[in-house]
């Protein structure tokens, strides 16, 4: 008996390449048993949509083909159903830090093979007042720059486009207020952002959360301090080697929950997508997806 395959891909992410491996990409899932069927988003909020409708039809399998947010997009459409099709991933965005962290191979052809041979993972899924994120969550100016950055500019000049739009925020970068909450310890002071990890893969850096493990049921919070200027691009020269754990403007912690609030405007970034404002709640949804991951 055939089982059933969705694929839902953004033709606008990366450099809009994945269009032409399409006919190659069904016909491996064909020979490999999957009745494969596709869905072009058309605009933010699509890939969801066209998630939730795969949940409806008891797919087997959806395939999220695009960047982080793509990926974003079909886990919030996939999240806290009854029933959850397990989930592969074609990283064909600009940035693909989830697929990094998983180990999936940026090769088109190579990350369907993980699809078809693969193994079963079951991973923890973060979720955010009424939202989900599969690999970050975050606050703060910096935080910002994801969604800061036109999705032409990311088309024709990939992650450059985010370092150049990082250097001109940093003339201007400002600490902000917040109180995170959380079982085991309390933070209220003023701080340049902080980060909710579900990974240790994080915008480009292999380090960011060194302790980080997708399925261990704990979020890994990184917290920056109020500092100066020259004393933030430190840190940032650290997070390289993952030593920023250890500097004293670093606070760094794990945590199934913890609450974020704040008496100014702070944009929630969830995966490099808007995520709403603060105040949030975050609660681990431990082992809450299953997805397809190289054997090793």
């Amino acid at each position: 008996m055939y089982k059933r395959a969705r694929i839902i891909y953004n033709p606008s992410a990366g450099r809009e390449l994945f269009r032409k491996h399409i006919p190659s990409i069904l016909e491996k899932l064909e020979r490999a048993g999957y009745e494969t069927s596709c869905h072009a988003t058309t605009g933010a909020g699509d890939a969801i949509r066209a998630a939730e409708t795969a949940v409806e039809r008891r797919y087997d399998l959806v395939v999220a083909a695009g960047g982080d947010g793509t990926v974003n997009e079909v886990v919030n459409g996939l999240a806290e159903k009854k029933y959850r099709p397990q989930l592969g991933i074609i990283p064909a965005g600009t940035t693909n830090d989830f697929a990094r962290a998983l180990g999936i191979p940026k090769d088109f052809e190579a990350a369907c093979d993980v699809i078809i041979n693969g193994k079963t993972t079951s991973i923890d899924v973060g979720k955010v007042n009424r939202q989900y994120f599969i690999n970050i969550a975050g606050g703060g100016t910096l935080t910002e720059l994801t969604y800061e950055v036109p999705s032409r500019l990311k088309t024709m000049f990939g992650q450059l486009a985010y370092y150049v739009k990082g250097i001109e925020k940093l003339a201007w970068l400002k600490p902000t207020r917040v109180t995170i909450t959380s079982p085991k310890r309390v933070i209220d002071e003023e701080i340049m952002l902080f980060l909710v990890a579900n990974s240790h893969s994080v915008g480009g850096f292999e380090k960011l959360a060194p302790k980080a493990v997708m399925n261990d049921g704990y979020f890994d919070v990184l917290v920056v301090r109020k500092t100066t200027m020259p004393e933030f691009l430190k840190i940032a020269t650290q997070v390289i080697k993952g030593d920023h754990v250890h500097d004293p403007r670093v606070i760094y912690f794990q945590t199934a929950e913890l609450k974020v609030t704040s008496a100014y405007p702070v944009q929630l970034n969830l995966d490099g997508e808007r995520g709403g404002t603060l105040p949030s709640h975050f609660k681990v949804l431990h082992k809450h997806l299953v997805l397809r991951t190289p054997p090793n």
